[in-house]
């Protein structure tokens, strides 16, 4: 087989199976994280009580992070079926902004030194691959049809 076939064979596998394969990821780490938040095994936990505490105290924090499982837990089940994006991406957004704050309002958790982030840290700039995988999943939507 020449290199050229087996490139262009391989370019069409990846096209086929990249939006099943992000909506699997996405839904795996939204789902196992948001149920660890429900069960009370998040070692995130810590970080996101700072965060609520710092922001908005406006309910018992232990009913928060049930909540905030909970919603991760329903983008995870919604990255799974086709035709919830235009949906679950503002929400995987919405999320997205309430994940990165403790990069600035959480600073002692999150950095080490100037531009050094903790292990914590690392775990919130990794969230730029869950964007890079939510944006990749709505280019391949179709536009909405025309209203007459």
């Amino acid at each position: 087989m020449k290199l050229r076939t087996l490139d262009l064979e391989l370019i069409h596998f990846f096209r086929k199976i990249s939006e099943p394969s992000a909506r699997f990821g996405l839904f795996v780490v939204f789902f196992w994280f948001g149920i660890m938040k429900v069960i009370g095994m998040s070692p995130a936990s810590p970080l996101v009580q700072s965060l609520f505490e710092s922001t908005m105290p406006i309910m018992p924090f232990s009913v928060f992070i049930v909540l905030f499982g909970l919603f991760e837990m329903l983008i995870g089940l919604m990255f799974l079926f086709k035709g919830f994006e235009r949906v679950v991406i503002p929400l995987l957004l919405f999320h997205m902004v309430t994940t990165v704050m403790p990069l600035f309002l959480v600073t002692s958790a999150t950095w080490s030194g100037m531009m050094v982030p903790t292990l914590e840290g690392q775990y919130i700039i990794k969230n730029l691959l869950i964007i890079a995988a939510a944006v990749g999943i709505a280019a391949h939507l179709h536009p909405l049809p025309r209203r007459k």
